[in-house]
């Protein structure tokens, strides 16, 4: 036992170091996050990672860098970039699957879903289920939105955003308050709905950014309520773990 333990803490100890970055010495070298820096870092099986892994996901998230001090010196790296994670609702992965029985005791799913840490689940904007699809729509030759269509719209957006002086990731807390320009009514329900899933300030602000940007891309001045709606139901890991 004692030498399975050994093996992975050093297999975790060797995850940290490809996600963080190796300081040692005159040879620092940026980790994934950093390499990541203006792009996409995919992290498969989510809960998978180690608790200390997930946690430094935290700063970067926030602030666009990380920050390695050592004893005799400090590193800063760039690491702004776009998580994407995905993970399984449970161990076994057929938890709420309608065709196969989930075989997971609440035990162990809560251990397994725990592993996310509020935290950092207020820093994750969209937390959306992907339910598996039946077979007839996997065969099935319908025909989506081009990727055209998509990028036009996406632009415009940004376009919007820009002429506010910033897109809206980087909007300061005041800024935001300001092109949502909620009104009485909205303030008192989005309170309502924020108490009732117990957010965090965090998750409020990351709640108005996704409704700022839902409206930008309807070509809409400001948020609604709708927009406020839909950017809440994306936060479905919240809901999920708090019982609400």
């Amino acid at each position: 036992m004692l030498g399975s333990n050994m093996l992975q803490a050093k297999k975790n100890a060797l995850i940290m170091t490809a996600i963080v970055g190796i300081d040692s010495g005159s040879k620092p070298k940026p980790g994934e996050i950093s390499l990541a820096h203006h792009g996409v870092l995919f992290l498969d099986e989510l809960p998978e990672f180690s608790r200390n892994v997930l946690e430094v996901l935290r700063q970067p998230l926030e602030t666009g860098n990380i920050h390695l001090a050592r004893a005799s010196h400090e590193r800063h790296y760039p690491a702004r970039f776009q998580l994407v994670a995905a993970m399984n609702p449970c161990p076994c992965g057929h938890l709420g699957d309608p065709r196969q029985r989930c075989q997971c005791t609440a035990s162990q799913i809560q251990r397994y879903q725990a592993r996310l840490s509020g935290p950092l689940l207020d820093r994750i904007d969209l937390q959306v289920e992907v339910p598996a699809l039946p077979p007839e729509q996997l065969t099935a030759q319908t025909q989506g939105e081009s990727s055209e269509a998509v990028r036009e719209r996406v632009m415009a957006a940004r376009e919007r955003q820009m002429a506010r002086g910033a897109l809206n990731s980087q909007l300061s807390g005041k800024a935001l308050e300001a092109a949502c320009d909620l009104n009485d009514e909205e303030r008192a329900w989005l309170a309502g709905v924020l108490e009732k899933l117990k957010l965090s300030a965090r998750a409020y602000h990351r709640v108005l950014r996704v409704a700022l940007t839902l409206a930008d891309l309807q070509g809409a001045p400001k948020p609604a309520q709708p927009h406020l709606i839909e950017a809440i139901g994306y936060r479905q890991l919240d809901r999920m773990l708090k019982g609400a």
